[in-house]
């Protein structure tokens, strides 16, 4: 009899688990014009990017372009300025990002906490102002600011102090300078509002206990924004690997091949050499490289829930 009852039951119970799953395909109809659009002008000129980087495109002197499989990939890492252009963008990546960016901007934003109000505010306006100025025009000022006759040396000279010229000696360092400048006030304002977020009665009652700034800055504010902080540096690094004006205007990526990241390295194979289908091929490795930073920063924070 209870057997009878349960197959009795069972035709009563398929169109209640059906009619959310004929349901479904219609909750998706608000995104498809987002997902063509997206499609449409981003997923395509992806895929026409990953094409030509398997091909011999030229910009001039090619009467046709024909498909040579992985053989860019391989010039690529069998070319010296190729391998040059990797190490130092990891080392502007470190210098400027990991270190630079990130570090002066939370030592600004726990710092301005404790501030007054218009130190607070004539500082955040200054650093806000360099980044809010468009990159073409930092490189600028920057250049102007570093080159031979340039206000920095102007300083070492009032100063009494050897003066170089700073954008032939230490290109890389001068680069990495200039975009820890411009960077910062991003990090600044995402540990600010972080630190905002820290309950003030956890910090009073540890300085109650007896432990000092650096104890609670080390053992009770770090901690709390450490999500903070690896979004922040896997945006900051994400930025950083892009950044193509703020060099091209200040040193061109010389002299020589000193400051040549890969960016620079990318325009200069498709544009000035006109092997277009080189360069794309650098550009995705460089996609490559910014997608393994995103992978271990985000399985860093996965490992931290």
């Amino acid at each position: 009899m209870a057997t009878a009852t349960k197959v009795a039951a069972a035709p009563t119970d398929t169109p209640a688990r059906s009619g959310p799953r004929r349901g479904r395909p219609l909750r998706w109809l608000p995104l498809a014009p987002a997902t063509i659009m997206l499609l449409l002008f981003l997923g395509g000129p992806i895929a026409y990017c990953v094409y030509i980087a398997f091909t011999n495109m030229q910009l001039t002197g090619a009467s046709s372009t024909d498909f040579v499989g992985l053989d860019n990939f391989q010039r690529a890492f069998g070319d010296d300025d190729f391998r040059n252009a990797v190490v130092l963008t990891l080392v502007f990546t470190l210098l400027s990002s990991l270190v630079g960016q990130n570090t002066l901007g939370l030592a600004l934003a726990a710092l301005m906490q404790r501030a007054s109000r218009p130190v607070r505010t004539l500082t955040g306006a200054i650093v806000i102002a360099a980044w809010v100025v468009p990159e073409i025009v930092a490189g600028f000022l920057l250049y102007a600011f570093f080159r031979r006759e340039g206000t920095l040396n102007a300083l070492l000279d009032w100063l009494g102090l050897p003066s170089q010229n700073w954008l032939y000696t230490l290109p890389i360092l001068a680069v990495s300078f200039a975009n820890v400048w411009r960077g910062t006030a991003f990090s600044m304002l995402v540990y600010s509002a972080a630190l905002s977020e820290i309950p003030k009665e956890i910090t009073e009652a540890a300085e109650v206990d007896g432990a000092g700034g650096f104890r609670r800055f080390w053992h009770i504010t770090l901690p709390m924004i450490r999500r903070s902080i690896g979004t922040n540096l896997m945006l900051n690094t994400l930025q950083t690997l892009s950044v193509f004006g703020l060099i091209w205007a200040m040193t061109r990526g010389g002299p020589g091949n000193r400051s040549q990241t890969l960016p620079v390295f990318m325009y200069d194979q498709a544009f000035n050499k006109s092997l277009i289908g080189y360069g794309t091929a650098v550009a995705l490795l460089l996609l490559l490289v910014g997608a393994l930073f995103s992978m271990v920063y985000l399985r860093l924070m996965r490992e931290e829930v």
